[in-house]
């Protein structure tokens, strides 16, 4: 039982603590049954029912007493109210008994055994509900614990992804302004506008729509052809039904990122980067390979914090192939 627990339960608990505890009657009821009058047999039956039904009753209160009003945190605190109760409780029923069924109820010791007992169960399963309240409570709090742990690791790993981009922004419109070029160097700046934007509201999210990242990336997208002149570009083949999936927020930013990273882009190296989804239903981003004459440095901490974000978020990991000609990642996507 726990904290919540339907009455019923408590009523069906009780019902068989009852007649555990009232076997012993059996055989006196035989006695009994042998010893009185033919006349006395229909009041007899009637009166067992009647203590019977009391005895259930009062079994009833005594559950929920030590599984809803008793506070005490210890067993042995526990015993006192009780015991009290208990006595309340078999106080009650002699009571009751001695109005209702006079003369029936001879054998003192009996119903005195059958409270003892009743009030040992309650106490023994009120304690036992309570530590399972307390259990479940305690991994309700670990859980939580967990989620808050998971989404401050998330949130670390996704700033770290904002000051690379926001040094390269900046590298971008000081090449635009040099080149005086004021229509190109306002719509980079609006186009980098909405990319900050996004970026900025996600330090809110763990998970977003495949249809909000994908409205991201385009803007990003218009950033990168303008930085490129035109030489850089990204292909969307997206099926409508994929949209409401979801994605890591700031997924696709480290891969187009990389892409201009790791690869040389000019008149003769057009980039023709292309985001679909496969057979698998995963979203894949590819480009070809143009291998730049002098390597830039890197620590591949971009895919290896992305591949965090997917585990930490969805338990998948991403992946990772390169062919010399083609370098592709696969993510998986998340239902909604």
């Amino acid at each position: 039982m726990t904290k919540d627990t339907p009455i019923y339960k408590i009523v069906l608990v009780s019902l068989v603590c009852t007649i555990f505890a009232s076997y012993p009657n059996m055989a006196l009821m035989g006695c009994d049954w042998n010893c009185i009058p033919m006349e006395q047999h229909s009041c007899f039956i009637s009166c067992t029912l009647i203590r019977f039904l009391q005895f259930w009753l009062f079994s009833i209160g005594i559950l929920i007493f030590n599984q809803k009003m008793v506070k005490q945190h210890s067993l042995i605190g526990r015993i006192l109210p009780n015991l009290l109760f208990t006595l309340l409780a078999f106080a009650l029923y002699k009571y009751v008994t001695y109005l209702i069924c006079p003369g029936f109820d001879r054998y003192g010791m009996i119903p005195t055994f059958q409270f003892i007992v009743m009030g040992i169960m309650g106490l023994l399963l009120g304690y036992t509900d309570y530590l399972s309240r307390m259990h479940q409570k305690k991994e309700a709090e670990l859980h939580l614990l967990k989620i808050e742990s998971l989404e401050s690791r998330c949130t670390a790993l996704t700033n770290q992804i904002n000051p690379h981009f926001f040094f390269n922004s900046l590298s971008g419109i000081s090449s635009l302004v040099r080149k005086k070029d004021e229509r190109l160097t306002i719509d980079y700046i609006d186009h980098l506008s909405d990319v900050f934007r996004y970026i900025l509201s996600s330090e809110n999210k763990g998970l977003v729509t495949l249809e909000e990242e994908l409205e991201f990336a385009r803007s990003f997208c218009q950033v990168m052809q303008i930085r490129y002149a035109g030489k850089f570009d990204v292909c969307f083949d997206i099926p409508s039904e994929y949209m409401q999936m979801q994605i890591p927020v700031l997924a696709l930013l480290p891969l187009i990122e990389n892409v201009t990273v790791h690869n040389m882009i000019d008149s003769e190296n057009r980039m023709q980067v292309r985001v679909y989804v496969n057979e698998e239903k995963s979203l894949v981003v590819e480009n070809p390979i143009f291998v730049k004459q002098f390597k830039q440095e890197t620590y591949g901490s971009g895919l290896q914090n992305l591949n965090k974000r997917f585990m930490l978020l969805a338990n998948k990991q991403i992946d990772v192939s390169n062919d010399g000609k083609i370098f592709r990642v696969t993510l998986p996507l998340i239902p909604y």
